[in-house]
């Protein structure tokens, strides 16, 4: 293919009370505040050195605004365009200075209707990683991943494998064979998107990587000591999928943030990726309790790159084919 897409690299969300959400992620969490303004805070990690990897926007009702993955050049963008166009999907070109810190950007839907947005360039501050004196909270590093609900796994899986370049980890099948989940990835980690069948197109999470397990306990603290301890959903606990430390958070307007640690390394071209049986208790909590009934019911709305309207989602339906895991 034409283009290289790096990693995940920004979740836009809208949110109804911008003061609250900067509390729970720059004072609860320890989010680093890059700038704000009446109508927008931009955040990123201790690690980052990109302007921002979470715009929160303040709007009448809590939705997601897009995903955006960070591309190796700025012709990729128009090659990224040419394939989104060729499949019969929706683009749209953001110019440069139309986003504040964002460069040239193309937004588009994808296949499950997910709205993503793909950029090469975005304004470079200074990294936090050694100002120790600037750590609080869950003292998070960087953006990990996304996780989205989509009514056809296969469909999804064969999109981002065969069109976009992604590799697979991990992936969970049913006792027919058919595709429930897929942890795919372009950054050498895990996963930088995920797939879950259900009601969709949904956002169920988007995570950030902590630099250990010590940070998540940290975190569960100090959220209890400033009132936040509702906001606990789900942890922490360990993940037999992705082998990672866990917990997950809902934020004052109920997107839900995981924070993530001590995954695995997917470098080499000959890792082969696991599979899960969808009735293995183990891939969900390697320690064996359940997660809420809401941690699987509840998932944040898209909106449409053009209208601004709500997505409508659909209910899912499994595939009828074997899925052909490929690395």
């Amino acid at each position: 293919m034409d283009f290289s897409i790096i990693r995940i690299a920004r979740t836009v969300l809208h949110v109804t009370n911008l003061q609250a959400s900067r509390e729970f992620y720059v004072n609860g969490l320890g989010m680093i505040e890059t700038e704000s303004d009446e109508n927008h805070v931009y955040l990123r990690g201790l690690e980052e050195h990109s302007h921002h990897s979470l715009l929160l926007k303040k709007a009448n009702a809590a939705h997601v605004e897009v995903l955006s993955y960070k591309v190796q050049k700025e012709q990729d963008l128009d090659e990224l365009e040419k394939l989104f166009l060729s499949q019969g999907l929706k683009t749209k070109w953001l110019p440069k200075g139309q986003q504040h810190a964002v460069g040239r950007a193309l937004r588009v839907h994808d296949n499950s209707g997910i709205p993503l947005e793909f950029y090469a360039e975005m304004e470079i501050v200074d990294r936090m990683l050694q100002r120790y004196d600037l750590y609080k909270g869950a003292k998070i590093q960087r953006i990990d991943h996304v996780n989205c609900a989509v009514p056809d796994v296969q469909k999804a899986y064969d999109f981002y494998t065969q069109q976009l370049g992604f590799s697979c980890s991990e992936y969970t099948e049913t006792e027919n064979g058919d595709l429930w989940a897929a942890w795919l990835f372009r950054k050498p980690t895990v996963h930088d998107h995920a797939f879950m069948s259900g009601p969709g197109p949904k956002l169920h999470h988007f995570a950030y990587s902590l630099s250990d397990r010590l940070s998540i306990l940290d975190c569960c603290d100090v959220l209890a000591s400033m009132g936040y301890a509702q906001s606990i959903e789900r942890g922490p606990g360990r993940h037999g999928l992705s082998n990672a430390f866990f917990l997950y958070l809902r934020d004052p307007d109920g997107h839900r943030i995981e924070l993530y640690t001590g995954d695995y390394l997917t470098t080499d071209p000959d890792l082969k990726p696991k599979k899960w049986d969808l009735n293995d208790p183990l891939r969900q909590t390697f320690w064996g309790h359940e997660a809420p009934d809401r941690w699987f019911n509840e998932a944040s709305t898209f909106i449409d790159i053009e209208t601004g309207e709500v997505i409508e989602y659909k209910q899912p339906v499994l595939a009828q084919r074997k899925p052909e895991i490929m690395v």
